[in-house]
């Protein structure tokens, strides 16, 4: 996971401050070092791959409701990832 990658594209597709990409940023990235999500779906997760699931959210979802809702649906599959949640948003 790249998150210099990952911060370009969140700036050019979603409508969010840079303190919400940062966060989401941060998360994908522990979730990526982590190695649950290619234990669980059999591949590395990717900037295309990430991007494309927070787009499958509800329309209207800020970036990091986005992020929560693809979450809870890695938990309801597999469990295990709500630690990987973003509860607070610092915008310092």
């Amino acid at each position: 996971m790249d998150p210099d990658r990952l911060s370009t594209r969140l700036a050019r597709e979603f409508d969010a401050s840079a303190a919400e990409r940062r966060v989401v940023v941060r998360q994908a990235r522990d979730l990526a070092d982590s190695g649950k999500p290619d234990a669980d779906r059999g591949c590395a997760l990717t900037v295309d791959d990430l991007v494309g699931h927070l787009h499958d959210a509800p329309a209207g979802s800020t970036l990091v409701e986005r992020w929560n809702w693809w979450l809870g649906a890695l938990d309801i599959a597999y469990g295990g990832y709500s630690e990987f949640r973003i509860r607070v948003v610092d915008e310092e």
